[in-house]
């Protein structure tokens, strides 16, 4: 393990609104950081909103606020807020998200897993056979999923197998190359370039 950490526990504040409902501000500075020494933070008074892993994908890994990479989504919000449409911001909040959840506690697999959600998250709006569920992403409690979510949900178990058949290793650069690799061929897109 390396030689990153959290500033503590957060502080934060459920705020109650409409919809969702998932809405939190932090109520003190709160960061992370990495193995490089770079501090991530989220600062006091930000609102977050939980891990950016489409919602089609809970099912599978949990909801925003549950599990160990709870710490980690926190700091990973801010990143991809600051991040905007710069892509290499966004990736780089990505990996941290990788680093921040082995921090938190996650397995080596989960954090894979997790940063595959997040880097799914990252391209949802690119890829035509998922672009149809952006627009049930917010829609709430449903019983059963459209075709794109089921789409969706099928394409990240296969590229999480396509992942973690090749060996559980921890190297941020190699899970970003096999996570590109998987992700290209389910797509058919260049996904190197998100």
């Amino acid at each position: 393990m390396n030689n990153d950490s959290f500033s503590g526990k957060p502080r934060t504040l459920w705020l109650t609104e409409s919809g969702d409902d998932r809405q939190m501000q932090i109520l003190e500075l709160f960061t992370y950081t990495d193995p490089d020494g770079k501090v991530w933070d989220a600062p006091e008074g930000v609102i977050i909103n939980g891990a950016s892993i489409p919602r089609p994908l809970w099912t599978l890994v949990g909801s925003p606020y549950t599990g160990d990479y709870r710490r980690a989504s926190i700091v990973h919000d801010v990143a991809c807020d600051r991040a905007k449409s710069d892509r290499k911001l966004r990736r780089a909040a990505d990996r941290m998200f990788y680093h921040a959840c082995r921090a938190g506690g996650c397995s080596v697999a989960q954090s894979i897993i997790f940063y595959l959600g997040v880097r799914i998250g990252a391209i949802w709006p690119l890829v035509p056979q998922w672009r149809p569920a952006l627009r049930l992403a917010d829609s709430g409690a449903r019983l059963s999923k459209s075709a794109a979510e089921e789409r969706m949900e099928a394409d990240f178990r296969l590229a999480g197998e396509m992942i973690l058949s090749q060996g559980e290793v921890d190297d941020a650069d190699e899970i970003e190359r096999r996570t590109d690799d998987a992700l290209s061929k389910l797509t058919s897109m260049e996904v190197q370039k998100f």
